[in-house]
């Protein structure tokens, strides 16, 4: 009986990604080399897909791979993709990637996240940013103990970084438009869950239009605390053949000096280290 109300299930998820992706089912049959009548099928019951299928289906969405295993139970079938700690053996060659990243980053500041913005590893200059303040009581109170090193959480809270941030009504609705463009990518209701908790402790973010001509090629975030003033951007890295759902779900943020100040400043921390 599970396994016959999972089946029924698929149709729904498998319209919901499509629609996610703002798909046509024809523009997803020519993804996914299939007939436009047999997504047609699948989304109305008709047709039961394949394990290879589904398979084929997700990637064709650019599903995450936790999603993914969703999307197989949807269908009647057993979790493809595992879910290892970096501790384990099978994640050395992970884990020993991330740390050369991270070292390699020094004297600037680099973080590893999960899906859920915790920072899970970070170099020496990481452990200096984080370092610089600490988060307010209301924010423990809000967040939890756990929290302490969630870049979203210390991003938008009013007891976090946010209370460092100078230039808040120009980065924050660049932030925001970000976590809400991750929440649909992932479709990961809890992603959501967070999301709109933090939405709601942020309270109202303006969006605050600039004329062309002043728009950087990024937008720096910029930090004040005390005499000390810091201008950073980011870059972005992800595994590109993850074949499991921690190392899809890892991001490495690397964070890059807007100004010479800023980089002076690190390099001056790193040689007094």
């Amino acid at each position: 009986m599970a396994a016959q109300a999972a089946g029924q299930a698929f149709p729904s998820h498998c319209r919901q990604w499509r629609q996610y992706r703002k798909l046509s089912q024809l523009e997803l049959a020519m993804e996914a080399n299939v007939s436009q009548r047999h997504i047609s099928w699948l989304e109305t019951g008709r047709s039961k897909p394949s394990r290879e299928m589904v398979i084929r289906l997700a990637e064709a969405l650019d599903i995450p791979l936790r999603e993914r295993n969703k999307l197989l139970r949807a269908a009647g079938f057993a979790a493809v993709y595992s879910e290892r700690s970096l501790q384990e053996p099978d994640m050395a060659p992970v884990l020993d990637a991330l740390n050369r990243v991270l070292e390699h980053h020094n004297p600037l500041p680099a973080v590893v996240v999960d899906r859920f913005w915790n920072v899970v590893m970070m170099n020496t200059a990481g452990e200096l940013l984080f370092g610089m303040a600490e988060p307010s009581d209301d924010y423990i109170a809000d967040m939890g103990e756990s929290a302490r090193h969630n870049m979203a959480a210390l991003t938008l809270h009013p007891g976090g970084f946010r209370q460092f941030i100078t230039n808040w009504e120009q980065a924050a609705p660049t932030f925001v438009r970000r976590l809400k463009r991750e929440a649909l990518e992932s479709g990961d209701a809890e992603y959501g869950k967070l999301l709109n908790k933090l939405l709601d402790l942020a309270g109202p973010i303006e969006s605050s239009d600039l004329p062309d001509e002043q728009l950087l090629p990024v937008l720096p975030l910029e930090l004040e605390q005390d005499d000390l003033k810091l201008s950073l951007f980011s870059v972005i890295s992800t595994f590109g053949t993850a074949q499991d759902i921690t190392a899809d779900e890892l991001r490495v943020e690397a964070f890059y000096p807007g100004d010479s100040a800023t980089d002076e400043f690190f390099r001056s921390m790193q040689a007094l280290h």
